[in-house]
């Protein structure tokens, strides 16, 4: 007979009575990523370990993890065969690490600790008779905010936060950290639907690496948009992303032309957003009136109402804008954690 699944390094029946009540395990870390999640298991038929389905957010679409260094990671795992003792784990770079040093194997039954130096990385599992590397899911080390010097992390400009030295904990404090993309990573899907580039601030061209702030809370909800567009009927393959995230020193460029001084886009959880299926650069008409207008834009943002009825905790902000001349009509949407609407 099979062998039933196991949580990983944690009772069982804890484990099934956390998820009875519709908790969440205790978090040991910033943890973005503790959610259910309905989606299908994308692990191998064969491996011994697969990433319980919350892993992949709510929408089940996630495909990375950010953390910052050296922080406790709540990554949900399972056992599909009789757990093996004394398991180990080790970081994989998926390119080499700035210090060019690895980290050695650590026990897992510890808790899992990200890597020490900024990257990409994959997990890789080992014991007696026992190895997998976990492929579905990438963790992204984050490079420390403390690392920018007047302005400029390694050469790329970002500029300074108008509370960078206030000291506020809140939704406005800065970033604690930046993703370094390359032109080698940029393609790197952080989901189903969406790549690292996708949410670029549109300068500097010309340098790398570039840094981004991305909140994976933000991806989730943007995938969970998609979804929901679908169940209602609407046809929703492709969001284009006009605007991710935005360098303050970016930002502040726009001040007179209406953005916001503490524009959620310097945070990494907004974005300005519309279905594009055909890939013409505009609007599609979602809700077949024959035109491509704000109309359109409000049947987002019925789906982003939707979403956020059934997930609370992505609450925030969306904004309807028409066209303008210099693009056609778009939406706002952010998760900066309180609801806003405009």
């Amino acid at each position: 007979m099979p062998v039933p699944v196991r949580a990983l390094a944690a009772p069982a029946a804890i484990a099934a009575a956390v998820v009875a009540l519709g908790m969440s395990p205790p978090a040991r870390s910033l943890a973005p990523v503790t959610w259910s999640s309905e989606a299908a298991p994308r692990t191998e038929p064969d491996a011994a370990v697969r990433l319980a389905q919350r892993a992949f957010g709510r929408s089940g679409e996630l495909r990375v993890l950010t953390t910052d260094p050296r922080r406790p990671l709540n990554l949900p795992m399972e056992w599909t065969v009789e757990p093996k003792p004394e398991v180990g784990y080790r970081w994989l770079p998926v390119a080499p690490v700035s210090s060019g040093v690895l980290g050695g194997e650590a026990k897992l039954a510890g808790g899992l600790i990200a890597p020490a130096d900024p990257g990409i990385y994959r997990l890789s599992l080992s014991g007696p008779g026992f190895q997998q590397v976990v492929n579905e899911l990438q963790v992204i080390t984050l490079v420390p905010f403390s690392q920018k010097r007047r302005g400029y992390l390694n050469g790329y400009r970002i500029g300074a936060y108008e509370t960078e030295s206030d000291g506020i904990a809140d939704a406005y404090a800065p970033p604690s950290g930046f993703i370094e993309v390359t032109p080698e990573n940029q393609d790197l899907q952080v989901s189903t639907h969406f790549r690292l580039r996708n949410f670029l601030t549109k300068d500097q061209f010309g340098v790398w690496p570039k840094y981004l702030a991305l909140d994976m809370r933000l991806i989730d909800k943007l995938e969970l948009v998609l979804q929901e567009l679908n169940a209602m009927g609407v046809r929703a393959e492709h969001f284009a992303v006009m605007s991710g995230f935005r360098t303050p020193a970016y930002n502040v460029q726009g001040l007179e032309q209406g953005r916001a001084l503490l524009s959620r886009h310097t945070y990494g959880d907004a974005s300005d957003v519309w279905i594009d299926n055909d890939r013409d650069g505009y609007m599609d008409d979602l809700n077949g009136d024959g035109r491509r207008d704000t109309d359109d834009v409000l049947v987002i943002r019925r789906a982003v109402d939707r979403v956020e009825e059934r997930f609370p905790e992505l609450k925030g902000g969306a904004g309807v804008y028409p066209d303008n001349g210099a693009h056609g009509p778009f939406i706002h949407i952010d998760a900066r954690g309180t609801f806003s609407r405009w």
